[in-house]
């Protein structure tokens, strides 16, 4: 089986999770047939999360662009190994530039998309990925491919109850507490902007620095 020789390739060269989807509509302009999805999941290092407090860390930032270029080395792996089937392929970066619209804070394509519709996670009230194994302590990457895959995992109906406590750690107020549904647009739930521009009062940490708080914080991330 294919998805048997990319899941042993993949988790051999560090990734933590592999997922397969079919999506609706390829998001690559002039190339229709790319709607299959492999979605890449890489753990972040728990004793790294744990310096996180009321800000980000320096750690935190290095692990954080460390752990996205060790995905896009990864996705590159997958490439070599469909086109060698004999199909296409393209990579999606973990972490991606936001496309003309600068102020809609999204990439070419969402990787949580490909990983809900994986059964590799759900959507918590922050906005993050939460896989059964990992919680949100990951990052994730996505090749999109013409080479037809099967999803191996159950879809995964979750969700965060009543629990507000990323709500209340988060410093940019970004996070509503409202429950994420199947369908429903982010700004509905959470505000990518208010996000983003706390992010930036992180100018000490790193140019682009990210936050991590709402991960440290979540009772589902148990750190050891």
């Amino acid at each position: 089986m294919l998805e048997d020789k990319l899941t042993e390739l993949l988790t051999e060269g560090g990734a933590s999770l592999v997922g397969f989807s079919q999506i609706d509509k390829s998001p690559i302009d002039g190339q229709p047939e790319l709607i299959y999805a492999i979605t890449l999941v890489y753990k972040l290092s728990d004793s790294v999360l744990k310096t996180i407090e009321d800000r980000p860390s320096i750690s935190y930032f290095q692990h954080y662009r460390a752990v996205n270029a060790r995905l896009d080395s990864l996705c590159l792996d997958a490439v070599r190994f469909i086109e060698n089937q004999g199909y296409n392929a393209f990579p999606i970066a973990a972490s991606q530039s936001t496309n003309d619209d600068k102020s809609a804070y999204r990439g070419v394509f969402a990787h949580k998309t490909g990983a809900c519709l994986s059964g590799i996670g759900y959507i918590g009230k922050n906005a993050l990925l939460y896989t059964k194994e990992y919680g949100s302590k990951v990052r994730l990457a996505t090749v999109l491919t013409d080479m037809p895959l099967v999803r191996q995992r159950e879809i995964i109906k979750g969700g965060c109850g009543d629990c507000d406590i990323c709500k209340r750690a988060c410093p940019a107020g970004a996070i509503s507490g409202i429950n994420y549904e199947v369908g429903m647009a982010r700004d509905d739930f959470f505000s990518a902007d208010k996000c983003s521009s706390h992010m930036k009062t992180y100018k000490d940490v790193g140019r682009g620095a990210v936050c991590g708080i709402c991960i440290k914080a979540c009772p589902k991330n148990k750190l050891k």
